[in-house]
């Protein structure tokens, strides 16, 4: 710990440690034991890992999601003298070579790098070879299947710990719930009584507010005064990218100058944009929930919902982002039936057909494995293919990884090269390369203006290895003689021997009613998430109270009432009675039907009526830029699968999958909510649900060995 308060005061530059990092850092150089630390937005959880990292013999590698944040820490660290790097996929080949040498030769101490990036066999081969004196985990709520964020390749990291045998781990989140704790803490064997270090929700400079609102108009009648009379700057949070600019569009008359903050925005525009916010006094931003990781500014006076948040996770880490110089700032929610589609959308967009599963399942057995015993697949395709999105068949085949062992992913690759000359001589040399490889890719390229191959198609055609044709063209480019662009990257994945794929019909038809039950079940989950967020915005109780309750800090608020917010001024919650037609009419039942004539899968024609994205609508033109497409979002989702799977049985279509069951969010518990203990409420908005999958991981647990022990 001597080393410890050195570092802090000497390359950080503070004289001591803030909440309970010092019991933090204690925990991992001292005890030398696992810890989970739950710190709010900006509460300091980077300097729990950076101060040990500096502390401890060997590398402390840190596990981020966002490639900005990386780079942000990185260059923050380089600033301060730390040999720190990021690794990712945006730098070029001297940039990784050089970290690559830092990192054997013993003198990196920080390396950042995304989750994905241990699927890579390099990188895990180099990490082999070194000390990982600590394994940081930021985010760690991803590993959780109970978490709104949840990341397959999260569940690999708990998995690389323990094959690598790391010394320790610090698992760093903002928003967990006991259910997410708890899975973290199984995981990688922390204490749950020990090692979990977690700072009070409750912030009492900040007054949480509720208004009801029936349509956009109302939302801006109530959101420009409350704009002009801010005292310092303001974020608008919306739901669609569309949503930002419709939103600052409509303040600027008004004598309001909002940036606007999406994903859709070049890069460069995104990094202007925060960097403007974060040097203004008063500026205000619309922006998705893109904006907001990374910001650090403490006299954010308003944080305005004009749009309902997904989830109570969402809204505590958005709101969180306000007064944290500790003055008096607004949190303002508005609630409009409107808005709930748009997040049932959502919730509902990542479950496909039984169907499009068991068929994609049949394609993956059945594929013929290269030398190496690997398989690979454009994903990319296979979503249009199958109807699967290809983020919901990342998890597919993390399933197939994780929870079946039936194969395992390896380093992916790119399958199309395009060639350009860099030089008239290197160009020359390229064309008088008479090696067996040269020959191949040359022979099989097309060229325009300028060269195009796909490898896998040329190793095909010529039985040539892939690699091989690969190899022969990054070697030109090391060598300076062209330069290249890859595309189309194609994932790998080593079949496992000891447990092959399912071959026969019954056994595809098994494994795929497992997935699908588990998809039903995440689709479930996102609904009553979005119903929690509705229950804590109008019940009759003190909101910072009831956010404190959700997250497991029952004690948060002193006397269980925080005086500003809406229940505690007013002495009720809002009334809000969201409802959701229950019988569709039939004739737009039948403008659906005539517009698109697929008939094997009543919830694509559902999804078509309610306004819900994917690859078979897109493919088809029957997505966003359909007139019809959401025309009926007023009616209750379940209903609209019911009707057309009516219409689909006309025509000898058997529906595969079993109804789900409703509940709602009345008054009246149901059963539902008495099994999971959530109290009722004054809103009627209902939805289909699925019912808690039984199914859960089996993964046995080895080595990281003495936690494991334990």
């Amino acid at each position: 710990m001597e080393k410890a308060y050195e570092v802090l005061r000497d390359t950080f530059g503070f004289d001591s440690f803030r909440l309970s990092q010092e019991e933090v850092i204690r925990r991992l150089l001292v005890e030398n034991e696992n810890a989970l630390v739950l710190y709010p937005t900006g509460g300091g959880k980077s300097l729990t890992y950076q101060v040990p990292a500096l502390c401890l013999e060997g590398i402390t590698l840190v596990i981020s999601p966002l490639i900005a944040l990386m780079k942000d820490q990185v260059d923050s660290l380089v600033r301060r003298g730390v040999k720190a790097a990021n690794l990712d996929s945006t730098q070029p080949m001297d940039r990784i070579s050089w970290i690559r040498g830092e990192v054997l030769s013993g003198s990196m101490k920080i390396l950042y790098v995304a989750p994905e990036r241990l699927n890579n066999e390099n990188f895990v081969n180099m990490m082999r070879r070194v000390k990982i004196a600590l394994l940081a985990v930021d985010e760690s709520h991803c590993i959780s299947q109970w978490g709104s964020s949840f990341r397959p390749e999260y569940l690999k990291i708990a998995r690389f710990a323990e094959e690598m045998d790391v010394e320790r781990v610090l698992c760093l989140t903002a928003t967990a719930t006991k259910m997410v704790s708890e899975d973290i803490c199984k995981n990688f064997y922390i204490s749950p009584t020990e090692g979990v270090f977690r700072t009070p929700m409750y912030r009492p400079n900040l007054a949480f507010q509720v208004e009801v609102v029936n349509n956009l108009e109302e939302k801006l009648d109530k959101l420009i005064p409350l704009l002009q009379s801010r005292t310092g700057p303001a974020i608008v949070y919306v739901t669609l990218q569309k949503h930002a600019e419709d939103v600052a569009n409509h303040l600027r008359p008004h004598g309001l100058e909002p940036m606007v903050y999406h994903a859709g925005l070049p890069s460069e525009e995104r990094e202007r944009i925060q960097m403007q916010f974060m040097e203004s006094e008063n500026g205000i931003v619309c922006a998705t929930i893109a904006f907001g990781m990374g910001i650090d500014k403490a006299n954010i006076r308003q944080v305005v919902h004009l749009y309902m948040p997904k989830t109570l996770e969402n809204y505590s880490q958005e709101v969180g982002r306000a007064g944290r110089d500790g003055l008096p700032s607004q949190c303002v929610m508005f609630l409009c039936a409107a808005d709930i589609p748009i997040l049932e959308g959502f919730a509902r967009g990542d479950t496909c057909s039984k169907k499009d599963i068991q068929l994609w399942i049949q394609e993956v057995a059945m594929k013929q494995s290269a030398a190496d015993g690997t398989i690979d697949f454009n994903l990319y395709e296979q979503a249009k293919q199958y109807d699967i999105r290809q983020n919901v068949l990342n998890l597919c085949y993390a399933q197939l990884e994780l929870d079946y062992n039936h194969l395992r992913a390896v380093t992916p690759f790119y399958s199309v090269f395009e060639i350009n000359s860099r030089t008239s001589d290197g160009w020359q040399k390229v064309m008088s390369d008479n090696s067996p490889a040269a020959k191949v890719v040359k022979q099989y390229w097309t060229s325009k203006t300028s060269a195009h191959i796909d490898v896998v198609q040329a190793a095909k055609y010529s039985k040539t290895d892939r690699n091989d044709l690969a190899k022969k063209i990054s070697d030109w480019e090391l060598d300076g003689h062209i330069t290249c662009k890859a595309s189309q990257v194609r994932y790998r994945f080593a079949l496992q021997s000891s447990n092959p794929l399912p071959k026969t019909v019954a056994e595809i038809t098994q494994l795929a009613d497992l997935i699908h039950e588990r998809m039903q079940g995440r689709e479930n989950e996102a609904i009553e998430k979005i119903r929690k967020v509705i229950e804590f915005a109008i019940d009759d109780d003190c909101l910072p109270q009831s956010l404190c309750e959700y997250f497991d800090d029952s004690e948060g608020v002193p006397g269980g009432m925080c005086g500003k917010c809406t229940f505690c001024e007013t002495g009720s919650g809002v009334e809000f009675n969201p409802t959701a037609q229950s019988t569709p009419d039939p004739k737009q039942i039948k403008a659906i039907l005539n517009a698109c004539h697929v008939r094997d899968d009543p919830r694509l024609l559902a999804r078509m009526a309610f306004g819900i994205t994917s690859p078979r609508l897109t493919a088809g033109k029957w997505s966003t830029y359909h007139p019809l497409f959401g025309s009926m979002v007023a009616y209750d989702f379940n209903a609209l699968v019911a009707a057309f799977d009516a219409e689909c049985k006309k025509v000898g279509y058997e529906n595969l999958e079993a109804p789900a069951p409703t509940y709602s969010t009345s008054r009246k518990r149901t059963s539902t909510q008495a099994n999971s203990g959530s109290s009722g409420s004054k809103s009627n908005y209902t939805s289909r649900g699925s019912g808690s999958s039984s199914y859960s991981r089996g993964r046995g647990r080895g080595g990281y060995a003495k936690r494991a022990r334990r």
